[in-house]
């Protein structure tokens, strides 16, 4: 049985964050509701000192690739759904298995 695995980078530009805890409650609601409504690996990675800029990853493994490639892409469609106090600079989807 082949596992297909895809990883997901979401960059984010903090709008008037002027601490690391104000970032932390920006970006905690987001992971928490990507984890419980896609069942995916979701957790802030890079720029963790960086005040306006945030980095999520989503992981996700599934059977075959256009599963996971459309999990991942719900993902983004998601978080651009959201009303954030951020904005969604960048993202990028890889899959690797």
């Amino acid at each position: 049985m082949r596992v297909a695995v895809g990883l997901l980078t979401i960059e984010l530009f903090l709008h008037d964050t002027t601490s690391l805890k104000e970032k932390r409650s920006c970006l905690m609601p987001i992971v928490r509701r990507l984890r419980s409504k896609f069942n995916v690996s979701v957790c802030e990675a890079e720029a963790q000192g960086a005040l306006s800029r945030g980095v999520i990853e989503v992981a996700c493994v599934g059977t075959n690739d256009s599963h996971v490639q459309s999990q991942l892409q719900a993902v983004v469609n998601q978080v651009m759904a959201m009303r954030l106090e951020a904005e969604v600079v960048d993202t990028h989807m890889e899959l690797i298995a």
